[in-house]
């Protein structure tokens, strides 16, 4: 109890050390170097959705490590954590995505969704339509089924909905047949945000989820670990063949 009493400080000073080294390697890490320009032919966009508490230390070091695949612009969608709920944050998303499918040609988009992000990413596109438009949601750490941790949170209606069997969590779960997106969700094993950590993947019976076990990483270093990030490289250049396959023209989904 002490233990997840302690988590959000925790977690902070864990964030420190963690991505000191993870930036380095974020830099450094590959040969075309993050930072490098996109193609002018980049097709489609890919919207980054905060967490709770990342600010500035896990998202625009994830876009670095992403970029130069052929795919972008990057958009970085910030989280309000003393905003209403995760619905309205939702809402919120959809404008992002169809001023950003606008501006790209009216295309598809992907969503990336980091902690609560992915939760926020997941709402739209399975109960406001957002499968119209993202046929790719990837989430990173997120508690799909809620987390224990939420339970010791202070009450606050968004974290509320973070505990398992909240009103949003089980409208969630409710049928989902027409929804078209695609999921993938990594989580992993020590994340110390997810407990237990089956609550970090997505199980629903309507849904295209495939979950990706990250064994031995931490919440804050889940989304900058070198296979999760080799893994999602792979699903954005794959995203975006698939899109050319369909469009080659460039016409709107």
């Amino acid at each position: 109890m002490v233990r997840l009493a302690r988590l959000p400080l925790d977690m902070a000073a864990e964030g420190v050390g963690q991505l000191t080294g993870l930036l380095g390697r974020a830099l450094y890490g590959r040969p075309a170097g993050p930072g490098d320009p996109l193609p002018a032919d980049a097709e489609i966009p890919v919207l980054l959705v905060h967490g709770l508490a990342d600010g500035a230390s896990v998202i625009p070091p994830l876009e670095r490590e992403l970029r130069g695949d052929g795919v972008g612009p990057f958009i970085q969608i910030g989280c309000n954590v003393f905003g209403p709920d995760i619905r309205k944050s939702a809402r919120s998303l959809s404008r992002q995505v169809e001023l950003a499918c606008a501006g790209g040609a009216g295309r598809a988009a992907v969503v990336i969704g980091y902690s609560l992000g992915g939760l926020i990413a997941r709402y739209y596109v399975q109960r406001l339509g957002g499968d119209a438009y993202v046929p790719l949601v990837i989430t990173l750490a997120t508690p799909h089924g809620g987390t224990a941790t939420a339970l010791l949170a202070p009450a606050h209606r968004r974290l509320r909905q973070l505990r398992p069997g909240s009103e949003l969590l089980t409208e969630l779960a409710e049928p989902a047949a027409r929804c078209r997106t695609r999921f993938v969700a990594f989580y992993s094993d020590m994340d110390e945000a997810v407990i237990p950590a089956a609550r970090g993947r997505i199980d629903h019976p309507d849904l295209k989820a495939h979950n990706i076990l990250v064994p031995g990483v931490g919440h804050l270093t889940l989304p900058l670990h070198r296979p999760v990030i080799d893994e999602m490289r792979t699903l954005l250049a794959a995203a975006e063949v698939a899109f050319a396959a369909r469009h080659p023209e460039g016409d709107s989904p």
